[in-house]
């Protein structure tokens, strides 16, 4: 997979390959590990990283390693934990999700968004992350659906049968057993976020946890507070009328090819069929007139080493990294790199990283990647809307935000602006400029029912990678539930 979220093949595409509904099951029981108080600890101790290679040296607690999550098809998901860096046992849980499907949480949100180290060029050594998500919290990192970089099956057809039905219940079992083996964590403000195809997976484990919820004793509740999604495939309609308006809105494709699509593809929210016309003006047509610009950040450079455009990959038409563009913001870090994903196929490959990191214990038969092309295509089930549970989960009274980087074209501003102005909500907080380091960091508004849509000022679709100190200080605004500033000479919460 070319991202960390959505494919390459864009929104559109997705909404051929995967034209069917969630199903509507009941939540499936979850076989529990069901620790007692000894092993439990014992399982949580053999999980502790004492030092990646090549680490600067830390002071939080790491742990990693593999959770089943159904026991019959042996299917288990790997995840990396990191303790908040100061007073774990007062900050809340998180876990994040990056997307695809079919794409890795550790390539991505770990390596080079919301993890503690970044990888140093040549993929032999690590640096702390300063705008690092564990500042804020503790945070769970998880390779989801099994496949997925170091997750596995031992059912080999699993491979080609994933979906989201499925991997919302694995992901909910991943949830219950991994707090059995953290139980420490039990009853702690719990979190889920995410971004872009998590932008189905985090709704969707939201509502089994909801659902599930209310048929638990309230001592086995999971203290689940509400979710937060980035850049997210919402809604095939209003996502897909969001990427064509944005590229022509955004002078990337020309008047005439902008009335091609708009009469070829005839957009339907009761059919998601496109014609193969539709398809070449939509994937072909568009990139020969936008040319070699990365569209998950469009205003920036990519990176061009062989490895991010070379290889066999259906999906390695699209580049995979991108550059921040530095007239965006006078206090972007100089050492940002944009093939970071580059390294990442180095260190992670590595096997005495693998050792330290409790990794690839089963010996899969094939190199860790950042994305999963069989996963991808053949993923056998989508939503075509996640809305109704935005719904759903708002009547709740739970905490639901939708984050965006402005210059992605893949799943941009545009189409989750439609998306969430459908649901008709009154606005409780107007539209309204907020700041970082006296520099517009972005746009908030805020709807009855506690939803809350930001935007983030010229980042691309990995929105902790380019603009990590405004992603910060949003996540620690979503955290404590309050208003990102107003003021540019006082860039407190509020």
């Amino acid at each position: 997979m070319a991202k960390s979220s959505m494919g390459s093949l864009g929104p559109l595409l997705m909404a051929v390959v995967l034209c069917i509904t969630m199903a509507n099951s009941p939540a499936q029981a979850v076989r529990r590990e069901a620790l007692d108080s000894t092993a439990w600890k014992a399982a949580q101790e053999a999980d502790r990283i004492v030092a990646l290679p090549g680490q600067p040296p830390v002071d939080f607690a790491m742990y990693a390693g593999y959770v089943t999550v159904n026991k019959e098809h042996g299917r288990a998901h790997y995840y990396f934990f990191v303790e908040a860096a100061e007073k774990p046992e007062e900050k809340p849980l998180v876990i994040w999700h990056n997307g695809g499907p079919g794409c890795s949480s550790i390539a991505y949100g770990f390596g080079e968004e919301l993890g503690p180290f970044f990888i140093n060029p040549g993929g032999q050594t690590l640096r702390l992350n300063p705008y690092a998500g564990n500042k804020l919290a503790n945070i769970v990192f998880v390779e989801s659906p099994a496949g997925v970089g170091f997750s596995y099956t031992n059912t080999s057809s699993d491979l080609i049968t994933s979906g989201d039905n499925r991997t919302a219940h694995d992901n909910y079992a991943f949830v219950v057993n991994w707090l059995d083996r953290f139980q420490q964590y039990k009853g702690r403000p719990f979190y889920l976020t995410g971004e872009s195809y998590a932008g189905y997976y985090v709704p969707e484990l939201s509502k089994l946890i909801y659902e599930n919820n209310k048929n638990l004793a309230e001592k086995d509740r999971i203290n689940f507070k509400g979710f937060m999604v980035g850049n997210p495939v919402t809604d095939n309609y209003y996502d897909n009328w969001g990427y064509i308006d944005f590229l022509y809105y955004h002078a990337m494709i020309s008047d005439q090819l902008f009335g091609q699509i708009k009469a070829a593809c005839n957009f339907n929210k009761n059919n998601s069929t496109l014609s193969d016309n539709c398809l070449q003006l939509l994937y072909y047509n568009t990139e020969d007139e936008y040319g070699r610009v990365d569209p998950y950040s469009v205003y920036a450079p990519a990176c061009t080493s062989n490895t991010t455009f070379g290889g066999n990959s259906t999906t390695s038409r699209i580049p995979r990294k991108k550059l921040f563009n530095p007239v965006l913001g006078h206090h972007r870090r100089q050492e940002y790199d944009p093939c970071t994903y580059d390294y990442s196929l180095i260190y992670f490959n590595r096997p005495d990283v693998q050792k330290a990191m409790h990794a690839n214990t089963t010996g899969i038969p094939y190199e860790w990647v950042g994305c999963s092309d069989p996963l991808f295509l053949n993923w056998q089930d989508s939503a075509t809307t996640v809305l109704p549970i935005y719904q759903e989960l708002l009547e709740a009274g739970l905490r639901l935000w939708v984050f965006s980087g402005d210059a992605d074209s893949v799943v941009p501003t545009t189409g989750t602006r439609y998306a969430l102005g459908s649901l008709k909500l009154p606005v409780v907080v107007p539209w309204y400029s907020w700041y970082n380091e006296e520099q517009v960091g972005g746009r908030e508004i805020v709807y009855k029912g506690n939803l809350t849509l930001v935007t983030i000022r010229g980042a691309g679709h990995e929105v902790p990678l380019l603009k990590p100190a405004e992603f910060l200080q949003m996540f620690d605004a979503f955290l404590k539930g309050s208003l990102l500033p107003r003021d540019p000479y006082n860039t407190s919460a509020t």
